[in-house]
């Protein structure tokens, strides 16, 4: 008979890939009870609505802070700010008439994670958010954030044809600004809705006088 050869373990043979320090040093649940801050002023031109804080965001402290997120970069192409500018200035925004806010204040791995009852409480914070600051516009940065505040599907992006409730407030809707939007995977093909709103934009302030309902449906 042969003689017996003692078989290594792959683990023993092969290097282990060290694991990556997403959160230098805290761990996930620590950041899971991180907060994101709002940026609101009264009378802004654009408050821009996401449906919660992802972990990236919550950790840096920043809005669309992710990896590949396109928001910074979409905002930049259409001329909706004059200079290039990334998350860590998402406060700096305010200068320009942007401002930030979230349905729901809970940070969590992702949407799936909230409750039916925290997105219909976060939804009612919101309404008197927008009441309470009065901006121009309310975007909802993606189709599926919409959806969970009004609760159909019976819209199209762009512009919405009645105002947020008990506002005058225009409500735009966009394709979401992430980098994992299948039907638009490029910052470049997300850029016609953001050049829409600011058209939208400049026009409720006075700066075009004359435009098409076409020009904010998509």
């Amino acid at each position: 008979m042969p003689p017996k050869i003692k078989q290594e373990l792959i683990t023993n043979i092969i290097p282990q890939r060290r694991k990556r320090d997403r959160f230098n040093g805290r761990t996930e649940e620590e950041v899971l009870g991180m907060k994101l801050p709002d940026h609101l002023k009264p009378d802004l031109d654009i408050i821009i609505i996401g449906i919660n804080p992802g972990l990236t965001a919550a950790y840096v402290g920043h809005h669309y802070a992710g990896p590949g997120n396109h928001f910074w970069k979409c905002l930049y192409l259409s001329g909706l700010i004059p200079e290039p500018m990334n998350a860590y200035d998402d406060a700096k925004l305010l200068h320009f008439g942007i401002g930030f806010t979230n349905i729901v204040e809970r940070t969590s791995r992702g949407s799936a994670d909230l409750t039916k009852k925290e997105i219909q409480i976060g939804a009612q914070i919101l309404q008197e958010k927008i009441a309470k600051y009065q901006p121009k516009i309310a975007v909802f940065n993606g189709k599926g954030i919409y959806e969970v505040f009004c609760g159909h599907k019976k819209f199209i992006i762009g512009k919405q044809p009645d105002p947020f409730p008990g506002t005058n407030t225009v409500i735009y809707v966009m394709p979401s600004s992430s980098a994992r939007c299948s039907q638009l995977p490029r910052a470049v093909d997300k850029v016609p809705f953001y050049a829409a709103l600011k058209k939208l934009r400049d026009y409720l302030n006075g700066r075009i006088t004359e435009v098409c309902d076409s020009d904010f449906l998509f």
